[in-house]
């Protein structure tokens, strides 16, 4: 892997549009031109607030410009093409992932104006826009919609052991791994093992220990006829895993193969 490319999405100071465009590069080899498509919603979202002057009216403003609009508002989807992926052609078209529309947004939002972080708040990926020092909107990047503080305590009680309001904004790292999750699973879906591998890749670069990740790239390269280099991983992931359903299954398959008599390619 590039580790120019590492270097620059391994920060948490790195623009999170900048640094997806530069995976995007990596992962298609194609530079993305979407930046002239956020410039122009910038503009004309500070057109439409230029008469509006309480914090947290215009906040509101922007989130209906943005959604209503600028037709930003989705529906849930239990898959994504992979082409959702890729900013370019998601933002013109309108069919971008949650997770990728959230850094879209909150590019668009810093440009206005905003401050804005990503917040993970089970079980996806929200933005937090900071109308002053007493008022904050947490919005789904799907829909639009707003959490009201019951809603973010209910939230919040499923994986705190303490009741707690309080979310720590998602630093590049994380925001990056769901993204490439994501990018990676619509890849595998689509059959496009090669272009998946990359992104794993770089997964496991980010997170060497995970062995999930070794899973999948054993997944992959055994679909390349890379059996070798998979057969370790699946070992890998059987080891540190033993009691995980998957891990049982491909124990057995592995028991039952031998390198000597696999034909390699």
């Amino acid at each position: 892997m590039n580790d120019l490319l590492l270097l620059e999405i391994n920060t948490e100071r790195e623009d999170l549009l900048r640094a997806v465009m530069l995976i995007e590069e990596f992962i298609f080899e194609q530079k993305s031109g979407v930046l002239p498509l956020i410039d122009d919603m910038v503009d004309y979202c500070e057109q439409e607030l230029a008469d509006v002057e309480e914090p947290l009216a215009k906040a509101e403003h922007l989130i209906n410009v943005l959604f209503l609009e600028l037709l930003f508002i989705d529906t849930k989807r239990d898959i994504w093409p992979v082409s959702a992926f890729q900013s370019e052609f998601g933002v013109a078209n309108r069919e971008v992932h949650p997770v990728l529309k959230a850094i879209v947004l909150k590019s668009i939002c810093e440009q206005v104006g905003f401050e804005v972080d990503l917040v993970f708040v089970p079980e996806k990926v929200m933005l937090r826009l900071v109308c002053d020092q007493q008022y904050a909107i947490i919005f789904d990047p799907m829909t639009g919609e707003s959490l009201n503080w019951e809603e973010l305590d209910n939230r919040l009680d499923e994986i705190a052991e303490e009741p707690s309001t309080y979310l720590d904004a998602m630093d590049t790292n994380a925001v990056v791994v769901e993204y490439l999750t994501g990018l990676k699973n619509a890849l595998i879906h689509e059959k496009q093992y090669t272009l998946a591998l990359k992104c794993v890749d770089v997964l496991i670069t980010l997170k060497p220990e995970d062995p999930f990740e070794r899973r999948d790239r054993g997944f992959l390269l055994h679909q390349l006829d890379c059996f070798k280099v998979a057969y370790d991983d699946y070992q890998y992931f059987v080891n540190q895993c033993p009691q995980d359903p998957a891990a049982q299954i491909l124990k057995i398959q592995l028991e039952n193969i031998t390198i000597s008599n696999t034909i390699l390619h």
